[in-house]
């Protein structure tokens, strides 16, 4: 049986161009002793279009790339570089000190070093004993 087709449906279901045009970039986590480091590959990405943000031991790495090609759509072999906005959320392994978080951008390589929390220490406590005075 035919039935109609629901229009607005139909185009909920289309990706938006936004969402087409974004990617998620890959990440390396890894840590040392004193810091939590991070590093995106970002080639042909302007460091300047990058935001990064730390919130509750959790990074955020955003921003856009844009296409400055001038060769016709048509005319590609192959299209494989991604262009467009970006964006990625990592739980970071262990808590960190987001105020103190450097951020270097170099040869298409972003890397963000995270210092870590100094862990709290147990603090051991020794009982004076007094003796009574008779």
């Amino acid at each position: 049986m035919w039935e109609p087709m629901d229009v607005d449906r139909f185009f909920e279901d289309i990706p938006s161009i936004e969402k087409m045009m974004s990617f998620t970039p890959a990440v390396d986590v890894y840590q040392d002793k004193d810091n939590v480091i991070v590093e995106a590959p970002l080639a042909g990405v302007d460091p300047e279009k990058v935001n990064i943000s730390i919130e509750n031991d959790v990074l955020k790495i955003e921003g856009k790339t844009e296409h400055k090609s001038e060769v016709d759509e048509q005319n590609y072999y192959r299209k494989e570089v991604r262009y467009g906005s970006f964006y990625r959320s990592i739980a970071l392994p262990t808590h960190v000190q987001s105020d103190k978080a450097n951020a270097v951008f170099e040869n298409g390589m972003l890397k963000i070093t995270i210092p870590k929390t100094e862990e709290v220490k147990p603090k051991t406590i020794k009982v004076q004993v007094k003796k009574d005075k008779k």
